[in-house]
Order: structure tokens, then C-alpha cells, then sequence
């Protein structure tokens, strides 16, 4: 598509500006086909200063996240994000790679959205993903691992989303056992990982990992039983934080945890959970169904599980059901 690649060139040349006649010479498109290109960027909102005799040149972007914009900020990976699947609105970016997974997609596709219509968390919770507010990304994977090597894969995840936070936005979030970042408090990013077995063999065909992080929210946003749960980068750090830049941050950490797994050196991401992991010296409520039990959070093991002191002195490691850190956004006894 002309606009695309017309637009491609002009980023490629760092604020330099570019003839209509190199551009139409090097895209093999005509002078008329270069203008109509440029004049649709700018309905698209990308800044173009057009100057008589010397071309054009690219001076500011919207926060769009869309391949070009993306590509433009992504350092080269060795698997997550070869193919990247850009989505304007879709119901869920989980989903959709759960319905192209049989297709044979390659190792390593990310899917992005501006907007998610059926957005879901754990335990089939719904999450918020309006337009032009946060980054909505999921990547396959095809590990070849058995699946309980897994295990503590969430929680490493959430140790890539931090560093890739961090990269971006200059600010590091904690991590709320087992996967969500809090960042002053409240909660900025959510993650759901969701694994798919052969039947008879139980082998592992794909794990999907779904991150969603509140970028652009306003407190207004986060009206009505958010206020006091939920918050965003640009809240906490009072500056835009650009969401394509953070999406490529975001690929590129997920490619280095691959990378990780895959060469069994996944040591550094426990050791910097553990670090990281604010749930750890708390005290916290065991909530299974009716049940709510409070207990002292010491440490989690190696899979990720949390280790907890019980009341009447017994210990023990919980691998499921919902933990919630007394006063942590909004979360009371």
C-alpha cells in the first residue's frame, strides 16, 4: 500500500526531507500517487511539512498501533513478533490467535489492538480495553517443553512487562502476585496466559499470553468501582508515554524471555520476581469460594507458587485461587 510505504521512507529518513521525485523513483510509483499518499497520512494525523523544491519530511506521529509504527521503534527479535497482526478493533487479541493457532501460524505471532470489544482476564472477568487508551498485545508460542515447565511462565512474564515499562516509561511497577504490575499502588497491567494440550498425548501445542497495560487513561477513565483499583502510565507519570514505543518493548522483552526458556536460563527473571513481588511480607487473604482465611505471604518456590504462614503456625504453598494484599487498590478485609 503506497501510504505505508511512503510513510516507511519518510521515517527512515530521521526528520530529513525527501523528494517527491526520489520517493516516486525509489517506491516505482507516480508523483500524483506520492502527494495522494502524503495527503492521507495527514488525515491520518502524521505531521508533514511539504516544502517546494526540496520534498517532504515526517515531523510528528500520532500514537497509533499499527505495524509501520510499531516496526519503526522494534529492534530486531529472533522469534516473538516475526509476524505482526495489527488490529484497529477486534473482539479479544487472545482469541484471535486461539482461532488462528490451528492455521499453522508461525512461532512467535503477536497480535496488537487499539481497541478490544471482549476483552477477558482471569476467571473469565472482563476487561476494559477502549480505544486509544492502552496496548492490547498476545503472542503463540510453540515451546518445545513439557507442560508443567510452565508453570511459573505468568509470573515471568510480568518481569519482562516491568522491564519493558521500565525501558519506556522510566518508571519500574511492582508485581501483586501471581502476574498483575501496581504502580502506585493501583493496578496498571494485566495478564492472562492461556495453553492449549494434545488430548491423548497431553503434549503441549501453543501457550498464548495475553498483556493488556493502561497507557493514555484519564481519571475519568477509571470512574465508579475502578477509581480506586486501577491507573495508567500517563497518570502516574504525568507525561505521554508512547504507546507503539511500549508495544515494541514489550516484543522485544518477550522475545528475550523466549529465548530464556528455551536455553533453560530463566534463574535471573525468579530472582528479580522474588525481588519485585510486593506480596512477599504481607499479609494477604486466601479467598476460595466462601472461604477467607488470612495468612502471612514469606516467599514464593521455584515455580512461583506462594508460600504463606498460616495462623496456626503450619505453612504452606498456594499454586491457585485468589489472593488479595489488604489495602491494595481498593481491596479491603
Amino acid at each position: 500500500m503506497s501510504k505505508d510505504t511512503v510513510l516507511k521512507l519518510l521515517q527512515e529518513s530521521s526528520g530529513k526531507f525527501v523528494s517527491g521525485e526520489g520517493i516516486s523513483e525509489r517506491l516505482g510509483i507516480t508523483r500524483a500517487a506520492v502527494w495522494k499518499a502524503v495527503k492521507a497520512l495527514q488525515r491520518d494525523g502524521y505531521e508533514i511539512e511539504s516544502r517546494k523544491s526540496q520534498g517532504y519530511r515526517l515531523m510528528d506521529a500520532p500514537d497509533r498501533l499499527t505495524e509501520t509504527e510499531i516496526r519503526a521503534k522494534l529492534g530486531e527479535t529472533k522469534l516473538v513478533g516475526r509476524k505482526l497482526c495489527c488490529f484497529e478493533s477486534i473482539d479479544s487479541t487472545n482469541a484471535y490467535l486461539k482461532r488462528v493457532a490451528s492455521q499453522g501460524v508461525v512461532d512467535g505471532t503477536v497480535a496488537v489492538a487499539d481497541e478490544q470489544t471482549g476483552g477477558k482476564g482471569r476467571r473469565g472477568r472482563s476487561f476494559q480495553s477502549p480505544a486509544g487508551k492502552g496496548v492490547y498485545l498476545s503472542a503463540l508460542l510453540r515451546p518445545p517443553v513439557e507442560p508443567n515447565r510452565l508453570l511459573p511462565i505468568t509470573g515471568f512474564v510480568a518481569v519482562a512487562m516491568c522491564n519493558a515499562v521500565e525501558r519506556v516509561a522510566l518508571v519500574r511497577p511492582k508485581i501483586k502476585w501471581a502476574n498483575d504490575l501496581v504502580l502506585g499502588g493501583k493496578k496498571l497491567c494485566g495478564i492472562l496466559t492461556e495453553l492449549s494440550m494434545e488430548g491423548e498425548s497431553g503434549a503441549l501445542q501453543y501457550v498464548i499470553i495475553g498483556i493488556g497495560v493502561n497507557v493514555a487513561h484519564t481519571r475519568e477513565d477509571f470512574a465508579g468501582e475502578l477509581e480506586n483499583i486501577a491507573t495508567s502510565l500517563n497518570l502516574e507519570t504525568g507525561r505521554e508515554v508512547s504507546r507503539a514505543a511500549l508495544a515494541a518493548a514489550m516484543i522485544e522483552e518477550l522475545d528475550a524471555l523466549y529465548q530464556a526458556l528455551l536455553r533453560h536460563k530463566l534463574q535471573p527473571y525468579l530472582d528479580i520476581y522474588r525481588r519485585d513481588c510486593l506480596t512477599i511480607g504481607q499479609e494477604v487473604q486466601l479467598l476460595w469460594e466462601d472461604v477467607h482465611e488470612k495468612v502471612l505471604a514469606t516467599g514464593v518456590d521455584d515455580d512461583l507458587g506462594l508460600q504463606v504462614l498460616r495462623q496456626n503456625g503450619a505453612t504452606d504453598t498456594i499454586r491457585t485461587g485468589e489472593v488479595s494484599v489488604r489495602g491494595l487498590y481498593g481491596y479491603v478485609e
